[in-house]
């Protein structure tokens, strides 16, 4: 089966009696250097262990198995599944995870340990869950590579005071150098979606909040960004809030859009050392 060929993958679907489902966001990548392009930004090497969120029918999986060392795809289309263990599965350094991503990733974690890269052609509906969920739960590969749609990216790379900068746009660039590396057009997809794509590229920060300081990170952001437009002041209620807003010199007067992710990282760190006592 030609990748790049929306009728043999039409085909091949049609013969396999597979359906696909918009609410996965099952849009297949059918042009050969986008996927090119998207392996150079990843850079797996033969020893590294790489995730594949959403292989699909394994074009790009094909291509890393030869690059890196191992492959873990996760899919959750059960149908796929059995395509992919008939025409990969034979492969040493092939493991299929089937599932829903965010139910499989953390056991995965716990059991094979850090990937050294994760590629993703990831359903708009989830992306950000996605994304958020492994941030959140301590996953630290070298580089991570994602195909997202063009307003997630934005909200992701956002600059504070931007109408795009979130409590998401502060978890990515408190964690992760976040950078945008072009967009793609529906035509590269098949199924063709309604919405412009774009590639991010995240390679991890050396000082990024971990353990304590990351949960209280999303909890602060995710308060204080519920209602975008009222102040700091007025969405925060705990005295102890308050006091390390003033010591890290953020004013409550601001709304949470206008403050850096540096600054929400020095805030989250005072308030969960003042939780533990240290």
């Amino acid at each position: 089966m030609n990748p790049d060929s929306p009728s043999e993958i039409r085909s091949l679907l049609e013969g396999r009696g597979l359906a696909l489902k918009k609410r996965w966001g099952q849009n297949f990548l059918v042009n050969r250097a986008a996927r090119e392009r998207l392996l150079t930004l990843l850079e797996p090497a033969p020893g590294d262990t790489a995730w594949e969120i959403g292989p699909g029918l394994g074009a790009m999986t094909a291509a890393l198995l030869s690059a890196a060392g191992a492959v873990v795809a996760f899919e959750v289309d059960r149908g796929l599944c059995r395509y992919l263990e008939e025409t990969l599965g034979s492969a040493p350094a092939f493991t299929l995870v089937p599932g829903d991503f965010l139910q499989t990733w953390a056991p995965t974690l716990s059991e094979r340990g850090q990937p050294a890269r994760v590629l993703g052609n990831l359903p708009y509906r989830s992306a950000s869950l996605m994304i958020a969920a492994m941030i959140e739960g301590g996953v630290r590969p070298a580089r991570m590579v994602f195909t997202v749609q063009k307003e997630l990216a934005e909200r992701m790379g956002s600059a504070p005071g931007r109408k795009s900068y979130s409590s998401f746009s502060v978890l990515c660039q408190a964690c992760f150098r976040v950078a945008g590396r072009g967009d793609l057009q529906p035509g590269n997809f098949y199924p063709a979606p309604d919405v412009i794509s774009s590639v991010v590229e995240m390679s991890p920060l050396p000082d990024a909040p971990t353990g304590a300081a990351l949960l209280e990170l999303s909890r602060l952001t995710r308060g204080l960004f519920a209602s975008r437009r009222k102040t700091i002041r007025n969405n925060v209620h705990e005295p102890e809030v308050l006091e390390a807003l003033a010591a890290e010199g953020i004013d409550p007067a601001e709304r949470a859009e206008q403050v850096p992710p540096e600054a929400f990282v020095r805030l989250a760190r005072r308030v969960s050392r003042a939780a533990t006592g240290s």
